[in-house]
């Protein structure tokens, strides 16, 4: 035994490796449970007592220079590869063209979020699963109400109710629910409806809503605000007009539309010739809504609005079928 561990030490320091697959024949051999260390081991049990000790220290030896070795040819290797791959690079060669692009609803996203940010609305974001309270109750949707068939909604559990969201206002009201006032946010971020799909409407969409809660907020603020958005997205000369309208958790509520900007206000296929385009909706935070996250309404006012990223983004793209969006055709992002 004694001489076979000498012939496999001569063996391991005479070894050489070129390639990887040099290497893993010498790991299968010296290294691996099945090689021969497995194999003079299980012969070591089956030798007198008296002879362990001796044969013991050279098997270990044997073990320790397989090890060794097997590290030493790890490293030539790879040397070996590095120098033929510096070697091989001209750097005079041009760049290769790459074909990504930052996706329109995304550019469009950080131009809301940037035009927000220099009026001084911080950025907020809260969970895409989220329960009854935060989604329905807390924004004075009362439970069993027709105002709930608004939102045709995709419920993960029930008893409790547990939704995808169905807009990022469940964000206003735990931003609302663990602060102090004032608030002054924006919460972009991805909602679901069950809609059925098709050029218009998709069952995801991507929105962005804001929340200013200070004492003395008033409807002119809203107003301010959003006329500034509104010409910094789309031109210095675009007009804005609040339409009356309903939400459970505003009031007043006003639908918000700006002047169509490729037809001028003329008439075209884009605003339906009427010469404007509805964006979003808006309103003054309904004093139950307050409440309801722990603000006194007597105290403390507020404005929100919404509005759809991917509606901005048509608009602003001339976009005809929102199913472009999410289909991550080379074609059609190639474009932006």
């Amino acid at each position: 035994m004694i001489e076979k561990i000498q012939q496999y030490l001569e063996e391991i320091e005479n070894t050489t490796a070129k390639s990887k697959d040099e290497l893993e024949q010498f790991r299968l051999r010296f290294i691996s449970r099945k090689g021969v260390m497995s194999e003079l081991f299980d012969s070591f049990k089956t030798i007198p007592n008296e002879q362990k000790k001796e044969l013991g220290a050279k098997l270990n030896v044997l073990k320790q220079k397989a090890e060794a070795q097997f590290q030493s040819l790890i490293e030539q290797i790879n040397d070996s590869n590095s120098k033929e791959e510096s070697g091989s690079i001209d750097v005079t060669l041009p760049s290769f063209k790459s074909d990504g692009t930052i996706h329109p609803l995304t550019k469009t996203r950080n131009r809301i979020i940037q035009i927000f940010e220099r009026q001084g609305f911080s950025v907020a974001e809260g969970p895409e699963i989220e329960d009854d309270f935060h989604n329905f109750t807390a924004l004075n949707f009362p439970e069993n109400h027709p105002a709930r068939e608004m939102q045709d909604t995709y419920f993960i559990t029930k008893n409790p109710d547990t939704l995808l969201r169905t807009h990022t206002s469940n964000v206003q009201i735990r931003l609302m629910e663990h602060g102090t006032p004032p608030f002054r946010s924006i919460m972009p971020g991805r909602v679901y409806r069950n809609e059925a799909i098709s050029a218009r409407a998709h069952c995801f969409f991507n929105q962005v809503e804001g929340l200013y809660v200070d004492k003395a907020v008033s409807f002119k603020d809203l107003k301010q605000t959003l006329y500034h958005f509104s010409k910094e997205m789309f031109g210095k000369d675009t007009q804005i007009r609040f339409r009356p309208s309903y939400f459970p958790f505003t009031e007043p509520s006003a639908e918000i539309d700006i002047s169509c900007f490729i037809c001028k206000g003329d008439g075209c296929k884009i605003c339906k010739h009427t010469g404007w385009v509805e964006i979003g909706g808006s309103g003054m935070v309904d004093p139950n809504v307050l409440e309801a996250c722990g603000i006194d309404s007597k105290e403390y006012s507020g404005f929100a609005f919404g509005m759809g990223i991917e509606r901005i983004t048509m608009l602003k793209y001339r976009i005809g079928d929102l199913r472009l969006f999410s289909e991550n055709d080379l074609r059609f992002l190639k474009q932006f």
